[in-house]
């Protein structure tokens, strides 16, 4: 449980279903950076994952949609110079990705009417401002 990835207080993803791939990063870290590899990608199966709800399953699918590779969502990480570290922000990005995606869409928004007053206050600052440009006319010629 240590190792899992929270997303929400009722979803967390096991660590057996993620992942991680190390490369050699580009970031800073001089000369370790041509030896050390930091640089982490972590991939999580949406499609397939046991972990996630059948409820949220087909929300995250259409969401991440444009991010997904074959039902696999990847993010990378090389900012930091240790690997440690990029491995964190890896898995907080992963996090936050997946709880943008599950969030409930928002509620509709019920149309409403201008109010009276709302329509009066519009309409008189427009007749103050036609009659400051009509008092402008003719001036200057």
């Amino acid at each position: 449980m240590a190792d899992d990835l929270v997303v929400t207080r009722s979803w967390a993803v096991p660590a057996a279903e993620l992942a991680e791939r190390f490369s050699r990063s580009s970031g800073p870290g001089g000369q370790g950076v041509n030896t050390a590899d930091s640089r982490v990608e972590l991939s999580f199966d949406v499609a397939r994952a046991a972990s996630v709800p059948e409820r949220l399953r087909a929300r995250l699918l259409d969401r991440l949609a444009g991010r997904l590779i074959d039902g696999v969502l990847t993010v990378a990480a090389s900012e930091h110079r240790t690997q440690l570290a990029n491995r964190r922000a890896a898995r907080e990005r992963l996090a936050q990705l997946l709880r943008e995606a599950a969030a409930p869409p928002p509620a509709a928004r019920r149309p409403t009417r201008p109010t009276r007053g709302s329509k009066e206050r519009r309409l008189s600052a427009k007749k103050r401002r036609g009659d400051t440009k009509r008092g402008r006319q003719g001036r200057y010629d």
